[in-house]
């Protein structure tokens, strides 16, 4: 009895390994899709977290607010260089920063945990703020109080002036450009942007 059981259930297996696999159904198809969000989600998302000593390790962007709009650096710098000015940031300084050249909306940035001791002006980090869904994602211009700014923003938003060590999930170490459009096509899909 033991002997059949098993033969059920390696013939179950191989059966469902088949239809997941190789089977080119729509059914199929929307099983995969199903897998890979509750696998990516559940699993591998929490295993990056982990490695990475974040929350959120991996982030897509959703909004412009950091786009130099394909600017080359020399150019975007005498259209913003006034802001940066402000905060004691010359073009040099800037040119040195991590991302100095923006990103853009749909790009994904993969974050690690870090010490708000070790964090440095021009750094890009990301941050929650109380009444948004989704975290923020800018670079420090100051650290005393900790404040950000979007590089394509004109000013500071209400909510960049002062942020508390405990708001912060980490800082951005690897860009990879553009597979973040997945997430914000379907957030604008479902009328979530």
């Amino acid at each position: 009895i033991d002997s059949m059981s098993n033969q059920k259930l390696r013939k179950l297996f191989w059966k469902t390994w088949n239809f997941i696999v190789h089977e080119d159904s729509i059914a199929s198809f929307v099983v995969d899709a199903i897998l890979i969000v509750v696998l990516g989600k559940f699993v591998l998302f929490p295993l990056i977290g982990m490695l990475m000593g974040s929350a959120f390790p991996v982030v897509a962007v959703v909004s412009g607010s950091m786009d130099h709009n394909d600017m080359g650096f020399e150019s975007w710098w005498l259209a913003n260089q006034e802001a940066y000015e402000s905060y004691g940031m010359g073009g040099a300084d800037f040119e040195q920063f991590p991302q100095n050249n923006g990103f853009e909306k749909g790009d994904v940035l993969v974050i690690k945990g870090i010490s708000v001791n070790e964090l440095k002006v021009g750094d890009v980090i990301v941050y929650s703020v109380v009444n948004r869904r989704d975290p923020i994602i800018h670079r420090i211009v100051s650290l005393d109080p900790i404040a950000t700014k979007g590089d394509a923003n004109l000013g500071q938003l209400s909510f960049e002036s002062n942020i508390t060590p405990q708001q912060i999930h980490g800082k951005a170490v690897v860009l990879v450009p553009y597979i973040g459009w997945v997430k914000v096509g379907a957030m604008e899909l479902f009328g979530l942007l």
